[in-house]
């Protein structure tokens, strides 16, 4: 699992190598590993020519070091000083002594032929938007030819929440030093990041209270079966879903508990007729859930309705010892008699849109990882926060920010597979956090397969799931936990 963390935490691990080594030791390590991931970038550095926007402290003086680096392999670097009079001074000198340029915002910045742009012009404790003249140059760097790269986190980008109150630097690449800040990748944040490369400075770091899953974490937390094995000891799960008017929810919802592979899918429920034409693998009752038979997890409510009827069916299947996953209507019911929810003793996992949290009485705002913390430690249930960087907290405060996924994901019904899937990985014992944050993971991976063949629809991500499944088996992710979708 790779670790998130905010910028008070790195702040905390830097004191003790700060006190430790020579001084300036973790700002030579940051800049020398940016200078060598922008060589990498770029292929050379002879005849290149790079940009330096450079703010005041130490995320400009990260810049400038680096700008050094580049300029001695023989790039042609100039740095645009936004604050003059509070500029890393070393940084500013090593810069010069290797034959960079210095210039003004208003002077010739070559932003309209750079190869390359490194925004230092705010670093992890940067709050709000870019100022004016910051904001100016960067709308002209992105408009011109040269690659993005933002310095530790873009400027503009808050690195604890992902918020991005204002005008921001929308990278290509983020080299970041350390650690992994969690601005990067949740929220608006992780849109302005691009892809994010991490430089190991030395840090030692505590454990992480939010994580991001790769490939491998995932695969490990599947359940193969076994030679001795048979259908009841692989993961029984229950669907209550769909209606005689959104049949369709049910379909989708079981055939992805299905294609997940547990050892069996019971269904109850008014789309019986449906879900037995599409799935003959399932064992169907019309009746209530106690009439399923014997199971060893729940999904409730997508398209089921929010009628009394409905309500009923809810407060029976929370009412059992069995691990229960809300969605969709039945949320909606849940927000108006949470105590359904926090009088629970099993695991409960509730997968609310930032709409449907809000029925719940508070809005998500721009801190989305403290807002599934925070309904999570209300009701006492796993929060599955869906977005294009879906969020999974507990009500201990463990955060998972999902890592995998697509903007094709936003069509009718991908919920409701999204559902079924997380349901059967509870349904084979997985805790409720990480059956969650696998669910979301496998989710995001089978959108990405699935939109490779072109728009999908949320069938598609059904009948990707094996191939997904054993995709995860073959490749394992990269240390960030960039999926190889």
């Amino acid at each position: 699992m790779i670790g998130l963390y905010t910028a008070a935490e790195v702040r905390a691990a830097e004191e003790p190598v700060l006190a430790a080594t020579p001084e300036g030791t973790l700002m030579q390590r940051a800049a020398t590993g940016l200078a060598t991931t922008c060589l990498g970038l770029l292929g050379r550095a002879h005849g290149t020519r790079v940009t330096v926007l450079a703010g005041a402290g130490n995320n400009g003086g990260d810049a400038l070091f680096a700008g050094a680096h580049l300029a001695r392999r023989g790039a042609r670097v100039t740095a645009v000083l936004l604050d003059p009079q509070r500029v890393h001074a070393a940084g500013l000198a090593a810069l010069r002594a290797a034959g960079g340029r210095v210039t003004a915002p208003d002077g010739p910045t070559g932003l309209e032929r750079a190869d390359l742009v490194l925004d230092g012009i705010v670093g992890i404790g940067g709050r709000g938007g870019l100022r004016p003249p910051a904001a100016a140059l960067v709308e002209r760097a992105a408009t011109g030819p040269g690659l993005m790269v933002a310095v530790d986190v873009p400027s503009g980008v808050d690195a604890d929440t992902g918020a991005v109150p204002g005008a921001a630097f929308p990278a290509q690449h983020t080299v970041t030093f350390g650690a992994l800040k969690t601005g990067l990748v949740v929220g608006e944040g992780r849109g302005y990041a691009g892809r994010v490369h991490l430089v190991d400075i030395g840090l030692d770091l505590p454990p992480a209270g939010a994580h991001r899953l790769t490939d491998a974490d995932v695969a490990d937390r599947i359940r193969l079966p076994h030679a001795g094995d048979d259908k009841y000891t692989q993961g029984v799960v229950g669907i209550v879903a769909g209606s005689s008017t959104y049949p369709g929810a049910a379909v989708l919802c079981t055939g992805a508990a299905l294609r997940a592979r547990p050892g069996l899918v019971r269904y109850a429920g008014t789309a019986a007729p449906g879900v037995r034409a599409a799935w003959p693998e399932v064992i169907v009752t019309e009746g209530r859930p106690s009439d399923a038979g014997r199971v060893q997890a729940w999904v409730v409510g997508p398209g089921m309705g929010t009628d009394d009827d409905a309500r009923s069916v809810l407060a029976e299947v929370l009412a059992t010892d069995l691990p229960v996953l809300v969605d969709a209507d039945a949320l909606t019911t849940a927000a108006q008699e949470p105590d359904l929810v926090r009088q629970r003793r099993a695991p409960t996992v509730l997968t609310p849109h930032d709409r449907e949290y809000a029925r719940f009485g508070q809005e998500v705002g721009h801190d989305r990882v403290g807002a599934a913390r925070r309904l999570a430690a209300d009701l006492g249930a796993v929060v599955l926060l869906k977005g294009d960087a879906t969020v999974v907290a507990a009500p201990d405060g463990t955060a998972y920010v999902n890592g995998t996924g697509t903007p094709w994901l936003a069509t009718a019904g991908t919920g409701d597979v999204l559902s079924g899937l997380t349901g059967a990985l509870l349904a084979t014992g997985l805790p409720a956090a990480e059956a969650a944050a696998v669910g979301a993971h496998v989710h995001g991976l089978a959108g990405q397969l699935a939109a490779e063949e072109g728009p999908l629809i949320a069938g598609d991500l059904v009948r990707a799931l094996p191939a997904t499944l054993a995709r995860l088996r073959r490749a394992p992710a990269d240390r960030l936990g960039h999926s190889g979708a």
